[in-house]
């Protein structure tokens, strides 16, 4: 497994996605994914998983330094005394003295980003966090967090799939060395029945999600985290890392639509 640096962490390419996992369903997942290699488990507070996953780490007991956890602080909760007590909850729920990284999870047009990112900064100099970032954070608003504040921001996680286009927002991360972390990188099952996408997997005994998971692992600075319940699909992403993909099969990628946006709530900024 190739892992990311970025600001003073190592962080797995390829990581567990847990959105609308709960409860006893959740924990046995992420014990399945741990026991047959993943180490980068992502969750948030928005979840109401992470004492489920918390179980599931302790019941592990892998070396604390093997494993990767990112959390994310709602976007309701972005005044620096709402942070602390998020995350306070966080911690406690995960069972961990520190995460690997803290993200924002959507921005907020009320958020004082200077006093966010203060606070979030003051987390990790006490070792709270090892680092911090967002998710869904626009162009525009990368350049506010980056070059304004100038935050030390390790990632942004973003929808990033075959099916969408994300040209702007990765130049401008690839630009800064900042890492993209995809979610939904399988489109919410869509990519399953992408015909140019199971064509290429025939070619390569894989299937059209291994195709479209390989396709973003293959790409410097990009890391994702499929959503996986069952031990099957966990390892079936897992083997999707030893596919080789040629130009040819780039090239039929590049051409498919990419207009297929899966998230994007009322609350959602404009997107680039």
């Amino acid at each position: 497994m190739d892992n990311l640096k970025t600001q003073g962490i190592s962080m797995p390419k390829l990581g567990l996605g847990t959105f609308r996992m709960q409860g006893d369903a959740c924990r046995a997942a992420v014990e399945s994914a741990l026991s047959i290699g993943y180490r980068h488990i992502d969750t948030a507070e928005m979840y109401a998983n992470e004492e489920s996953i918390g179980a599931a780490l302790a019941a592990a007991r892998l070396p604390r330094g093997e494993l990767h956890v990112t959390t994310k602080v709602w976007h309701e909760n972005l005044s620096p005394d709402a942070i602390r007590r998020a995350f306070d909850a966080s911690l406690n729920k995960l069972r961990l003295d520190h995460v690997d990284l803290y993200l924002v999870h959507w921005p907020s047009k009320a958020a004082n980003w200077g006093a966010v990112f203060e606070t979030l900064m003051k987390l990790k100099q006490e070792g709270r966090t090892r680092a911090i970032g967002v998710a869904n954070f626009t162009t525009a608003l990368l350049k506010t967090v980056v070059e304004d504040i100038r935050a030390p921001i390790a990632c942004n996680q973003i929808e990033y799939h075959a099916m969408l286009d994300q040209s702007k927002v990765l130049a401008y991360l690839a630009a800064k060395s900042i890492p993209l972390v995809a979610y939904c990188p399988l489109a919410q099952g869509r990519i399953a029945s992408e015909p140019v996408l199971a064509e290429i997997g025939a070619r390569h005994n894989a299937t059209a999600a291994q195709v479209a998971l390989k396709w973003l692992l293959d790409q410097d600075g990009v890391a994702a985290i499929p959503k996986a319940s069952r031990r099957e699909s966990q390892q079936a992403n897992l083997d999707a890392l030893k596919i080789t993909l040629d130009d040819a099969d780039r090239n039929k990628i590049a051409a498919l639509p990419k207009d297929r946006r899966c998230v994007n709530p009322g609350f959602a900024p404009a997107w680039d």
